[in-house]
Parts: structure tokens; sequence; C-alpha cells
């Protein structure tokens, strides 16, 4: 079921960095653990609710990640904001939208966003 509320849905950094290991001992001194990932070019990272994705040769820059459909345990929530209406509700704001994938039907899908600093912003649904 979806609604049509103002929820971005889990909210997630993924962190461009130099080396994966370095990062992820880093983190884990910080109290997070490792809770998914491929371990050679990137790994979700998780600390109560703050979640940090490391990615390693795979983006240039940091990215801010929203996920409708998801609560911060990464479960399946019954009820969110469809990512075709957040693209729809951000079209209409006059934001401009780019790496569009998956909107043309149900399920997963995607777009990008470029904040006023050059912050690249996704919006990526997985259910």
């Amino acid at each position: 079921m979806t609604r049509t509320d103002n929820s971005l849905g889990k909210f997630s950094i993924s962190l461009a960095v130099k080396s994966l290991e370095a990062s992820r001992i880093f983190y884990q001194k910080l109290g997070f653990e490792v809770v998914g990932g491929d371990g050679q070019r990137w790994q979700v990272l998780k600390n109560g609710e703050a979640t940090v994705g490391l990615v390693q040769g795979m983006f240039e820059r940091n990215i801010l990640t929203f996920t409708p459909g998801w609560d911060s345990q990464r479960e399946h929530l019954s009820a969110f904001t469809d990512v075709r209406a957040l693209h729809a509700r951000a079209r209409a704001a006059g934001l401009e939208t780019t790496d569009e994938t998956g909107l043309d039907g149900p399920g997963p899908g995607s777009f990008m966003l470029t904040d006023p600093d050059g912050n690249p912003v996704l919006i990526d649904q997985h259910v």
C-alpha cells in the first residue's frame, strides 16, 4: 500500500572511500557493525539508527540516500510513499532529476537529484 505523505524513507549516507578496509575498521572502532555488502567494493554498517555505506571505486562523491519502503532496520513497510510519487513531486517542484530507473511500472525504482552544493541525492526504492 502506498501513501502520499512527505516521507522519503530510510536515510543513509554512502561514503566514497579510498580504502574500504581502513574505513570499515575506523567505523567499527566507533561502534558500527557490518550488516551487508560484498566486503570487496562496498559495505553497509549500522550503529543504532545510523547507517553508513562505504563504497570504493563506485562513486566520485559521497551520496545521500533515501529508501522509500524501508524502515531504519531495512524492514519492508506496509505503507509508504512510492518512488514514482516522490519523483512526480520533485519534478512538479521544478527539480531536475537524473539517472531515472524503473519509474514506468510498480516495484523497485530510483532517481537522483543534486542539491545546490553539488551533493548527489539518491531516492532508491527496493520494494
